[in-house]
């Protein structure tokens, strides 16, 4: 998510590159023959935590927005509130921090978890039933208080794979499948509590969520991209992966679970399409 700074302004060759990479990515969901699937972009620079993607989505075919949009847990800084949000592709792409250098990631899936998925997360009051009314990017997955963007997947997900009920309790349920599941969030080693503190001064962080034991050892365990789709592999062995990523010579598509490499340079097998 790329929260409240914002990145400095895109320059119109960046933003022209930028709206040809979302029609690729559309054209590669078109390709599929599926009508969801998982989505996560590169956003902020979370390197020095060793992940490469901060935001996840659902892209549906279906969505009333626009074909593809994706549904999202949105946090609106002038609000400091988060919204259920239908974003189409090409201003999802734009969402990143870094215009030069874009990586997506799209995991499909066999029919009866799509089905369930898809059907879950275009049902409204299912989707906002596990919306919290507190936004912390750093949120704790087993806890209440607060809520980020990829722990709202999480718990659609629960929704849609677990037999429970859309109630009051619906984001306890889930956590609690997910729990019983074994889903391990991404571990994030802050690596001093004075850094910690530091960062409680920004309105959508926070730490009174999360275990001491974890805030001793200055660690956030927090629902990532790569947790969850840790998690839809563990659960679904027949989902499949495809990367795709950016830079300012070429677009580079990547089948499979390993991961592309850096920079955007194409490997063995990859798809490449050389930008003019």
């Amino acid at each position: 998510m790329r929260l409240c700074a914002g990145p400095d302004g895109i320059s119109p060759a960046d933003k022209d590159r930028l709206f040809r990479f979302a029609a690729i990515v559309k054209a590669e969901l078109d390709q599929s023959g599926e009508r969801l699937a998982l989505i996560a972009r590169s956003g902020l620079d979370l390197s020095r935590f060793g992940a490469r993607y901060s935001h996840a989505g659902l892209t549906l075919k279906a969505s009333a927005n626009t074909p593809w949009s994706v549904r999202q847990l949105y946090y609106a800084c002038d609000e400091e509130r988060p919204h259920l949000y239908d974003q189409g592709m090409a201003g999802f792409v734009l969402g990143t921090d870094e215009p030069a250098v874009g990586y997506i990631s799209l995991v499909f899936l066999p029919p009866a978890a799509a089905s369930a998925l898809e059907a879950t997360a275009l049902d409204n009051r299912q989707a906002l039933q596990v919306l919290n009314a507190r936004y912390s990017a750093n949120a704790y997955p087993y806890s209440l208080q607060y809520q980020n963007c990829n722990q709202w997947v999480m718990e659609v997900l629960a929704l849609a794979w677990a037999p429970l009920s859309v109630t009051a309790n619906a984001r306890q349920d889930a956590q609690q499948w997910l729990k019983a599941r074994g889903y391990a969030p991404s571990v994030m080693d802050v690596g001093s509590r004075m850094l910690m503190a530091l960062g409680n001064v920004m309105p959508w962080l926070h730490s009174d969520d999360h275990p001491e034991a974890d805030l001793a050892r200055a660690l956030y365990r927090v629902s990532m991209p790569a947790s969850i789709e840790a998690f839809v592999r563990q659960e679904v062995p027949a989902a499949s992966r495809v990367e795709i990523c950016h830079n300012r010579r070429q677009v580079v598509i990547h089948r499979g679970w390993d991961a592309m490499a850096e920079g955007c340079e194409p490997g063995e097998g990859d798809t490449v399409i050389v930008l003019d």
